[in-house]
């Protein structure tokens, strides 16, 4: 095991856990939320370090990140274990396996061999997905710090719930990340996913603060927050505290995990949130899980010209000089284009 970090010790041999904003108080012999971080004799200790239960080369397109460093591919890592318990989560296998009886596994992977595996592979970055990457912060912060001074970039991807502590303590180390915006409200996050939403949006505007670059993805739920109260709310909170230039993804959602009885979003459902997106001044809205649609692509928040031309995690076109259109001049929100 490895020690953890962002604790500190109480009485009777209890632990104050403020990695997440769960903020766990956690007894002896037992774990947090996350299940993956144990107190043994009032020591808060990790049990994923080091151990990938998943890990392979992706299209940075499919954090999903269109903005930065577009067409690269990335080194893509998790462990098991999560701190949320999302009803509708599309990799819950591993996510949720710990909740769901599994046993803790995984395949050792040490900061030092991922950093290697990623250069073999010519990535220029590496990201931290499938599950969530702040329940294995110990095993992030290292690999991201022994990437960072090998010149490899480092990516979250993430449901934002980590506190202030976190994000500044990892800040020099990551680039960018990708921050599920699950919903608007506080009662969908407390009954679909067992969170609070304020906790992410601070995150958010920390992000942003702090100079991370920053897309925000948001799974359009039929009948869950998909109203065009929600929808609004959440498009306002982007462009007015991240700025307009913030890319925002809306994900059609398809049946997973709990949420079998939910149908798949109406492609007109993510067509409606995308022009509320829009209308709220949002330079860079896009449709996701939809293969082939038009919304996938980056236009020209000027002139309108298309600038990348997307098919699923593809680029077929890409028309950006040295990050400004091609066309007009205007400079092209992002990093690495």
């Amino acid at each position: 095991m490895h020690e953890a970090m962002l604790y500190e010790h109480l009485d009777n041999k209890r632990v104050h856990c403020y990695l997440c904003s769960h903020h766990c108080r956690i007894s002896e012999g037992k774990t947090g939320v996350c299940q993956v971080r144990v107190n043994r004799g009032g020591t808060l200790y990790t049990l994923v370090y080091g151990q990938s239960i998943s890990h392979q080369v992706d299209p940075i397109e499919k954090k999903p990140l269109f903005h930065f460093h577009p067409g690269t591919s990335s080194f893509s890592v998790a462990t098991v274990g999560c701190n949320f318990r999302c009803r509708f989560c599309q990799n819950w296998v591993i996510s949720q396996m710990l909740n769901d009886g599994g046993s803790l596994v995984g395949e050792p992977l040490l900061p030092r061999e991922m950093v290697s595996q990623a250069k073999k592979a010519g990535c220029p970055s590496i990201s931290f997905t499938y599950t969530e990457p702040t329940i294995f912060f110990e095993y992030a912060y290292e690999s991201a710090r022994q990437a960072h001074n090998a010149g490899i970039k480092n990516v979250f991807v993430t449901n934002g719930y980590m506190t202030a502590e976190a994000l500044e303590t990892i800040k020099p180390y990551l680039d960018a990340a990708n921050v599920d915006l699950k919903g608007f409200t506080e009662s969908f996050y407390r009954h679909t996913v067992g969170a609070r939403l304020s906790p992410v949006l601070d995150s958010l505007k920390l992000m942003k603060k702090l100079g991370i670059w920053v897309e925000v993805t948001t799974l359009i739920v039929p009948g869950m927050n998909d109203s065009n109260e929600e929808i609004s709310a959440a498009a306002s909170f982007v462009a007015k505290e991240l700025g307009v230039d913030t890319p925002w993804h809306l994900s059609r959602f398809y049946p997973a995990y709990k949420l079998t009885d939910v149908a798949p979003t109406p492609v007109e459902t993510l067509r409606r949130a995308s022009r509320i997106g829009r209308e709220a001044g949002l330079h860079y809205v896009y449709e996701g899980n939809v293969p082939g649609s038009s919304g996938e692509n980056t236009l020209c928040p000027q002139c309108g010209h298309t600038l990348i031309a997307r098919h699923g995690f593809s680029i077929l076109k890409y028309d950006i000089d040295q990050g400004k259109c091609s066309k007009c001049g205007k400079e092209i929100a992002g990093v690495g284009l």
